[in-house]
Formats: C-alpha cells, sequence, structure tokens
C-alpha cells in the first residue's frame, strides 16, 4: 500500500534538524522529498557524531531516510536554474534559511509563486516574521531559554536548565509536517498555494502555554502561571528500595487504592487529598507523602501491587533499557536496515499505524548530493547538461 502522500513532491532546503525531522515525516508519509545541499559540505548534522562514513552521522541518519541528494551551488546561475526547474516540479517548499538569506538567493515566497503558482511553501523561522525578533538567529537551546522552558526547569530544580533533547526542534518538525499537510488539503480543495510560517519561538510558547497559562487564563487573573502539579520540585520518579518507579495515581478512586495498599488507607478521609482540586492545592505534600511511602517497597513490588489496584505506574528505564524493550520489540519499532554505503544501521519505524495508507522506510538516508544527476534527468536534463554543471561546480556531491 503507497502512503497518503504519495505522489507528492517536496523540495527541501532545510538543515540541523527541525526542518529535516520535519520533511522526513512527509517523506515516511509517502512523499518525494528531494534534499537540496549546499557545498561544499551539506547539512552539518552530516558531521553531528561519529559514524562509518565522516558525513553518514547517527543523527543524520535518522532525519534525513527516504530523502534524495541534489547538491547544487546557489549562487551560480546555473544552479538557481536546476533548482527553479525543480519547483516547477514539486508541491511544497520547505526551508529554514533566515528570510533575507533565502531572499538574496532569489527564492523567496513571491519568486517561488512566480514559478510555481499553487505551492505550498513552508518557511520555518525562528521567530514571527511580523515582531520585532524576527531578524534574530535561533537554535535549539536559545528557544528553549527564551521559551520559559529552561525557566521551569529552574522553578523545580532550583537553577534553569535545558532539556536533554532538542525538543524545540523536533516539535517544530512535527509542526511543519502537519501544517503542510494543512496546506496541501486545502490546496485539494481550492486549487490555492499559500505560503506557511512555522516560528519556533511562538510554536514553543503556545506548546508550553496550553497547561502553564493556568489562571492567568482569565482576565483579571485568578491566580499565577504554572500548573502547580508540574512545578512542584516533588514531582519526580520516585526511589524505591532499589531503583526508581513512576507511580501516577490521577482519579480519586485510583489515590483511595494507592492509600489502601501502601497501607495508609485513613489517607482517603484526609480533606487535604479529598479531590483533584484539594490534591492540586497541596501537591507538594501529596507527592512528598508519596515519596516517603514508595521508599518502603522494591519497584518490582510496586509494579505488581499497582497492576493488581489498576493504578498507572512504569519503571524508569535507561536509553539502553528502552531499547531491550519487549513492548516495542512486540510492536517492532527498533528497525535494523542495510544502508548501502554505511551498512546495517538501526532507526525507528514510523510510530504511527494508517490501516490504509500506512508510513514506511523506502530508502536510507542519502550521500550528499548521491541522487543528483538521476534528478536533473527525471528534469529533462540530458548528459551534456549535467556534464557541464558538474564542470561548472554548481553540481556536486555525485558519486563517480
Amino acid at each position: 500500500m503507497s502512503g497518503a502522500l504519495d505522489g507528492y513532491r517536496v523540495v527541501d532546503i532545510t538543515s540541523i534538524l527541525s526542518g529535516p525531522y520535519g520533511t522526513q515525516l512527509l517523506g515516511d508519509a509517502g512523499a518525494d522529498v528531494i534534499k537540496v545541499e549546499a557545498p561544499p559540505k551539506g547539512d552539518s548534522t552530516r558531521y553531528m557524531g561519529r559514524g562509518r562514513s565522516a558525513n553518514m552521522s547517527g543523527p543524520f541518519l535518522n532525519s534525513n531516510r527516504n530523502k534524495r541528494s541534489i547538491a547544487l551551488d546557489l549562487k551560480q546561475d546555473s544552479g538557481k536554474e536546476a533548482l527553479r526547474a525543480l519547483i516547477k516540479s514539486a508541491d511544497v517548499l520547505v526551508h529554514n534559511m533566515r528570510p533575507q538569506a533565502i531572499a538574496r538567493l532569489g527564492f523567496a515566497y513571491e519568486d517561488v509563486r512566480a514559478i510555481k503558482p499553487d505551492i505550498v511553501y513552508c518557511g520555518c523561522y525562528g521567530y514571527s516574521q511580523k515582531g520585532r525578533y524576527k531578524d534574530k538567529p535561533a537554535y535549539d537551546d536559545l528557544i528553549q531559554a527564551c521559551s520559559g522552558l529552561a525557566g521551569l526547569f529552574g522553578d523545580v530544580q532550583g537553577e534553569p536548565k535545558y532539556a536533554p533533547t532538542v525538543l524545540v526542534d523536533k516539535l517544530t518538525g512535527l509542526t511543519i509536517s502537519q501544517a503542510v499537510t494543512t496546506a496541501l488539503l486545502h490546496r485539494e480543495r481550492t486549487g490555492q498555494g499559500q505560503f506557511v510560517e512555522v516560528p519556533m519561538f511562538e510554536n514553543m510558547v503556545a506548546f508550553l502555554m496550553v497547561e502553564h497559562l493556568y489562571e492567568h487564563s482569565f482576565e483579571p487573573p485568578l491566580g499565577p502561571m504554572g500548573y502547580k502539579r508540574l512545578t512542584t520540585p516533588m514531582r519526580r520518579p520516585n526511589k524505591s528500595k532499589d531503583g526508581y518507579v513512576a507511580v501516577l495515581p490521577y482519579s480519586d478512586g485510583q489515590w483511595h487504592a494507592f492509600f489502601r495498599i501502601a497501607g495508609r488507607g485513613e489517607l482517603a478521609e484526609d480533606p487535604r487529598f479529598a479531590d483533584h482540586g484539594t490534591r492540586t492545592e497541596h501537591v507538594h505534600a501529596i507527592y512528598g507523602l508519596v515519596s516517603e511511602l514508595i521508599a518502603e517497597k522494591t519497584t518490582g513490588e510496586w509494579l505488581a501491587l499497582c497492576e493488581e489496584a489498576q493504578i498507572p505506574a512504569m519503571p524508569v528505564l535507561s536509553l539502553d533499557e528502552v531499547f531491550a524493550d519487549p513492548h516495542l520489540a512486540d510492536v517492532g519499532l527498533f528497525e535494523q536496515h542495510d544502508h548501502p554505503s554505511e551498512g546495517k544501521i538501526v532507526m525507528t519505524a514510523p510510530p504511527v499505524g494508517y490501516s490504509e495508507s500506512p508510513g514506511s522506510i523506502r530508502r536510507q538516508a542519502p550521500r550528499f548530493g548521491e541522487q543528483g544527476a538521476e534528478i536533473l534527468t527525471e528534469l529533462g536534463y540530458d548528459a551534456g547538461a549535467i556534464a557541464d554543471l558538474k564542470a561548472s561546480g554548481a553540481l556536486t556531491g555525485e558519486p563517480e
């Protein structure tokens, strides 16, 4: 079965992680994603960690599958002309260059719309182009800082910290894929292409404020921002006798059951813990109690007791333990593939299941400029024209 986006072509002028992850999701769904890279080295993520080849790192392999690569020098007129030909054949263009930079190259939205009027043009920026930060550079760490995320860690842990994952980049990638598919649906219904802006800063702030706007959701505010259950330092995996475990009673019945299996059934009558509202007001106290009680038994004992009492609970796993998790083995999340140049590699399969249009891994991440000649041939370039582009340096990276 074909993916839902089979037949759509995406021109991917993105680098690092936010854009490549978003376009990879489009590729997983069946789109023909053509990654346009700049010489001499291409996407810097190629060099993010060790690999079997110098320019094929693990993070690159895991954010650029289901793509083909063409390496074009867009400072040369012939390189620009090749990109224009590619755009004419495409349904979508995604870039994460700063607006001034892509405009200087001649591929701002108005330029691209003149080439392909119904194009879906997605610009991923650090900040919306409507505000005063529009020209500032942006990276995951910077947006974690200015969005309030790092400060939330400070509220909980005493000093601001970054999440140990590129959360902003990957959230932005998810939003890119959602925004592009929404715009394609609009085009199917109306025939209209459009400009789509995906700003990292606003996207992250909106994401955080779902719960953390909290009592500021009203005017005048009813209280401070910050969902209390999430900002107490006591919200954490609890130390058991032999490790750590996450136990989360949530409903009134689950809390009563937890107090019972912990041998403290009388706490069900404590007015501080009577319902969700009072537990939220006294979240520090109740989580402190949970911490004390969890320490009295082993992780295995708690998992067995909670399963019997139908209380949500899971062990705290290391990355190595996650990799060996039996449930993930059941569903086949980690797949082993043979890469044409890198040998055996491991990656996660598309996690979303579709009964009629499943995503799949059809091709591995490309070498730098690997399919340049192939792509240009599809666009009508003959062997002589391709040789001229190579001789001028406008087309590079194609393996001999």
